[in-house]
């Protein structure tokens, strides 16, 4: 008695998860970006004149929206248009890695595009004009067609303004209940800005390889690591110069010397960065733009004394 014939043999499946982790969607999100636009949204807050402890929840709101909404809505998009990228970079990200399955990183990107617009419709117009902005940004920097992040001149400029001049800006408009800021906070957010274009080639040095296999243009790409090494310091130290002159030219002495203190130490690791950028980018990342965004609200408490 001849056995039954086996049915057609097929290709194995990945079999996907049935349910996704809250925290492989949390690091999806990477918190640890955060930081920079709830900071800077914070120095606006801290720049405006306004008493803070009556604003608190003003400011509560605007910190989740900048950090927790904004920020990780960029992420999200971000890890999505970059998940070839990744594959080859940080194939241990929860896209690449299978944990976040299908197209779920899309979906995610867009419920929190959309949450983040809902949060800020109880902030005010300026609030929800500046969202929309960020929203756009945050997809234009990694969606096709502009995929800004494709040259690393536009990409940066895009995240550093969304990231520190936008969230300055909007922290003190806010606060000031939708008037224009006073020139010198907007003056100081675009410094912030500029210098945050540098910080933004740091975060290059590490997707080197994957970025030349890909044909993303970041800076380290186009010039060289040790030409971007040193154009990122420039471009770091040298708005922070002039935020040192503009502080002492408003009669703000000891919070010149307190930025200086800091731009001399940054420049110190700098020396020692520029020595081995790709080694150590990742170091002056996390000690180096700690002195600056201190530098920050240094300028912010400035300001804020000259409202």
């Amino acid at each position: 008695m001849s056995e039954a014939s086996s049915p057609p043999s097929q290709a194995p499946t990945q079999i996907e998860p049935t349910r996704i982790k809250p925290a492989d969607v949390l690091e999806f999100m990477h918190p640890i970006t955060w930081f920079p636009p709830m900071w800077a949204f914070t120095c606006g807050v801290v720049s405006s004149g306004q008493p803070i402890l009556t604003n608190m929840l003003v400011l509560i709101a605007g910190v989740i929206l900048a950090g927790p909404l904004l920020c990780a809505t960029s992420q999200a998009v971000n890890d999505w248009f970059d998940r070839h990228v990744d594959a080859i970079n940080e194939p241990d990200r929860p896209i690449p890695s299978g944990r976040i399955p299908g197209r779920w990183g899309l979906y995610i990107a867009i419920i929190w595009s959309a949450m983040s617009l809902l949060w800020s419709l109880w902030l005010g117009p300026w609030v929800i004009v500046a969202t929309l902005l960020g929203i756009a940004l945050a997809w234009a920097y990694s969606a096709p067609p502009a995929r800004l992040k494709q040259n690393g001149w536009w990409g940066n400029a895009a995240v550093g303004f969304s990231y520190e001049g936008l969230a300055w800006v909007t922290g003190t408009a806010v606060m000031l209940g939708g008037m224009m800021p006073d020139w010198r906070s907007l003056t100081l957010a675009f410094l912030y800005s500029i210098g945050a274009h540098g910080i933004m080639t740091l975060n290059d040095f590490k997707a080197i390889e994957g970025d030349k296999q890909l044909g993303v243009r970041s800076l380290p790409v186009q010039l060289g690591a040790d030409r971007a090494a040193l154009l990122a310091c420039i471009v770091m130290i040298a708005p922070q110069l002039i935020v040192i002159g503009l502080l002492f030219g408003w009669g703000q002495p000891w919070h010149g010397w307190a930025v200086t203190a800091l731009v001399a130490g940054q420049s110190a690791m700098m020396l020692r960065f520029l020595q081995a950028p790709i080694e150590r980018a990742t170091w002056l990342s996390a000690f180096g733009v700690t002195l600056s965004v201190s530098g920050m609200m240094i300028s912010a408490f400035a300001a804020r004394a000259l409202v």
